[in-house]
């Protein structure tokens, strides 16, 4: 295991009701700049056979606060554990001293958690892996993030993830699906081999600081049947390519936008300037990460647009004109 104990991204293995855990992989991650918190996994369970679970149940986000992922032949006593500690402030470390502690049914080597919180404003994290969770087993932490897993192909997908978790361009959601899809091979979940997938469900989702808790601001998620043979990673890229731009995100889609178009301040509290170069009229939108447009204006020259109700996080604003659309990142304060 690494040396660094910061699960911010994470891996683990999967157990409902009772049911022989399925290996999983998952990461909890938060952003630092923008105070957003998320997380995303993938496992080899049938969800379809737990019409009670939501396909995102193993991760819970504390809006501006933290994350926690509470996997391993789970245990829902186990989870609302950590959840409380976390709402009493402990630190990612006292949580998982304290679940070790006072594991539900006294069998804390069976689990793997991990943890992520704001402390004092930085990151701390910390994470667990029992030596009863089965192999192949491991976790890879860092500054920001912790990735985890059970039941595993091997070493290989805990560092795919790694890998394109730090290399992604873009917010925290085009960071968490890169992550994904990091771990997408077959039997990367060993159990979801003869199914010819990584897994059968895969969700990600990220809160912003102005959330509430249960309410995340981007949630996606696919479940398929085991025997069906697609790809859960797959069907979840594909929802989120059609809600959400990496590309557009603190990226042009023209490489001009600074020559044309001026945008400030960014961060942003209040009152967002806009001020055109071009003779051209534009329009202008602010799109949520969720693709929805919040605001639309046309403008020619100087516009000033009053952010002050939307709630703090990361939106683009996309100007689109006769010929060119240019896209880049603001947050609001």
């Amino acid at each position: 295991m690494n040396k660094h104990f910061f699960p911010l991204i994470f891996l683990s293995l999967l157990f409902v009701t009772g049911v022989r855990s399925q290996d999983t992989f998952s990461i909890v991650a938060l952003d630092s700049v923008t105070g957003e918190v998320g997380s995303a996994g993938a496992s080899c369970v049938d969800m379809s056979n737990f019409p009670g679970y939501d396909d995102d149940f193993l991760g819970e986000l504390f809006p501006g606060v933290g994350a926690i992922n509470t996997q391993a032949w789970y245990n829902a006593t186990n989870q609302v554990n950590a959840r409380n500690r976390m709402n009493l402030g402990d630190t990612p470390a006292q949580i998982i001293q304290w679940l070790i502690e006072h594991d539900a049914q006294n069998t804390p080597q069976k689990r793997q958690y991990g943890i992520v919180a704001f402390v004092d404003g930085s990151p701390q994290s910390a994470a667990f892996t029992g030596t009863s969770t089965d192999d192949y087993k491991s976790h890879i932490t860092g500054p920001n993030y912790s990735i985890q897993g059970n039941i595993l192909l091997g070493q290989v997908v805990l560092d795919s993830m790694e890998s394109r978790f730090l290399h992604a361009e873009g917010d925290l959601a085009c960071k968490l699906m890169s992550a994904l899809q990091g771990a997408k091979r077959v039997g990367a979940d060993s159990r979801c081999t003869s199914n010819g997938t990584s897994s059968l469900f895969s969700f990600v989702k990220v809160a912003q600081p102005g959330d509430l808790f249960g309410e995340p601001s981007f949630l996606l998620s696919v479940h398929t049947s085991s025997g069906a043979g697609i790809e859960p990673i797959d069907s979840l890229q594909t929802k989120f390519d059609l809600v959400h731009s990496c590309s557009g995100v603190g990226v042009n889609d023209n490489n001009d936008f600074s020559t044309d178009f001026l945008i400030y301040p960014n961060p942003v509290t209040e009152v967002l300037i806009v001020e055109n170069m071009t003779s051209e009229v534009v329009g202008i939108e602010i799109i949520d990460l969720v693709g929805r447009t919040l605001i639309h204006y046309p403008f020619s020259r100087k516009l000033e647009v009053d952010v002050s109700g939307l709630p703090k996080g990361i939106y683009l604003v996309r100007i689109s004109g006769k010929s060119n659309r240019f896209t880049t990142k603001i947050v609001r304060n």
